[in-house]
């Protein structure tokens, strides 16, 4: 039995009830993290998983894009083949190395969802019978740091050791090959003496980009290609400078200031090196993200397509995970088109000329081809908020690097360089210019098929990773019942 709003907030309020016993009435299911989420259930023969009542399976790909255990693609289309399923999530995970924190995400999220099934506030969704593919990925976390004058990842004037230690150790994490290793531990070696030499920085620099093809496969949303060809000391020479850019606040508002009233900064250069091993972190994850959409996740896409046609398949990422979906989805020019009905990016973390017609006048977003190719048949979804502090690194970097020192803002809609997870799909003409807010359950949204839809969430989303909100899903389910 599913009690009221008003009353479940009583009871809350109250404390008449034990939280335990809270749970179990409010929503007759364990909640996710605390009395364990996914929750095995007999199905005939074969033992399956659901989260709040959705049958639930995982598909694990190595960095490669390789699926882990072929078994759990035979266990989707088996389970999907069998018949009573109109729809499919496929969802994934972004900054992520924890599988656990990475089911935990899921659970979190469909718990909303199952909230708003509930609630009954999407007419014409009852009759669909919904199943879900958590994709796992070997990804990992950069440093997430506040936003200092300058509006871009600045670091403290100084940056100790250690903490380079630690982020050259996330490194061999990420590489995993026994050269990179090796380049590691020279860099390990050389940490002591940056500050006291311009020639120690400038080879380290040059180690670090040796552990990078040279090579580019995602385009340059986010000045790579400064990156990998600049020589180390011009590289130094631009991540020290100062930009006329607002202080950020912690809540990700900006200051109507400019940088005038900082003055010249000069930051140490370890904490210049600081803000390079962040950027490699990220070109890595950047790199990995698109190769297991394109190579992996899209096969996954061919075979559900393949023996289960008539399945609605809908695709939501979060963070680097929004790249992996939109990669699958786009595929390659040597691979069958795959047909997605829906696509939800939550706090993508890729360029927000991703889609883009002719962007600078002459060239597209890495992923224009899915929308000229219409695999995505029904709404786009994108949740976009400055309160995103996370997604302003990479993109305020990428500024530095550029050498664009006149922008009165670092990473909004008219930098070149932004998120699509701050400032939505710019330069976009199927972009649509109504329904530009996130709102609460309840209200009609107007979605449309082939359209892209950018929802400002400043008054829900507080950061980077809060994403599993009743607004969200409520408007993933309102997108899905107009397909």
């Amino acid at each position: 039995m599913r009690i009221s709003k008003t009353l479940r907030m009583i009871l809350v309020s109250m404390m008449v009830l034990p939280i335990t016993l809270i749970s179990i009435v409010l929503l007759g299911k364990e909640l996710p993290g605390q009395l364990g989420c996914p929750k095995r259930e007999e199905n005939g023969e074969n033992t399956i998983q659901n989260i709040f009542g959705f049958p639930y399976f995982e598909v694990k790909f190595n960095k490669k894009g390789k699926v882990h255990d072929e078994k759990e693609v035979t266990a989707v289309t088996k389970f999907l083949a069998e018949g009573g399923t109109t729809d499919l999530f496929i969802i994934s995970h972004g900054w992520n190395n924890d599988r656990n924190e990475a089911r935990d995400l899921y659970c979190k999220f469909f718990k909303y969802m199952r909230e708003v099934l509930e609630d009954k506030v999407v007419p014409g969704i009852d009759a669909r019978k919904f199943a879900i593919v958590g994709i796992f990925w070997p990804s990992k976390k950069f440093a997430d740091k506040e936003l200092k004058p300058g509006g871009a990842a600045f670091a403290e004037l100084s940056v100790p050791d250690t903490d380079i230690m630690e982020q050259l150790n996330t490194l061999k994490e990420i590489f995993e090959d026994t050269n990179a290793d090796k380049i590691l531990e020279k860099l390990k070696q050389s940490v002591s003496k940056l500050d006291d030499s311009q020639d120690e920085c400038e080879r380290f620099i040059d180690l670090v980009r040796s552990l990078l093809p040279q090579q580019e496969t995602a385009g340059d949303e986010d000045a790579s290609k400064e990156f990998l060809k600049l020589p180390a000391d011009e590289i130094i020479r631009r991540l020290d400078m100062s930009l006329p850019t607002p202080m950020i606040r912690s809540d990700g508002s900006a200051q109507n200031s400019d940088m005038k009233k900082f003055g010249k900064i000069s930051f140490s250069k370890k904490s210049i090196i600081s803000d390079i091993l962040n950027y490699l972190t990220y070109y890595q994850m950047r790199e990995r993200a698109s190769i297991v959409g394109f190579n992996g996740v899209n096969q996954l896409l061919q075979k559900i397509q393949t023996q289960c046609s008539d399945i609605k398949i809908h695709l939501i990422g979060h963070s680097f995970g929004g790249r992996l979906v939109a990669a699958a989805a786009t595929g390659s020019d040597k691979q069958p088109v795959v047909k997605s009905t829906t696509m939800f990016l939550l706090q993508a973390a890729f360029s927000h000329y991703g889609f883009a017609e002719h962007y600078d006048g002459a060239n597209n977003g890495f992923f224009r081809s899915m929308i000229t190719k219409s695999t995505v048949s029904g709404p786009i979804l994108i949740t976009c908020t400055k309160n995103d502090r996370v997604l302003g690194i990479p993109y305020a970097l990428a500024s530095r690097l550029a050498g664009h020192i006149a922008k009165l803002v670092v990473g909004d809609e008219n930098d070149p360089y932004g998120a699509i997870g701050r400032n939505g799909a710019q330069k976009t003409p199927e972009a649509a210019t109504d329904e530009k807010e996130l709102r609460e359950p309840g209200y009609k949204y107007k979605f449309q098929k082939s359209k892209i839809y950018n929802l400002n969430g400043d008054n829900y989303i507080g950061g980077h990773s809060d994403i599993c909100k009743e607004e969200i899903a409520y408007a993933v389910l309102v997108a899905v019942s107009k397909t």
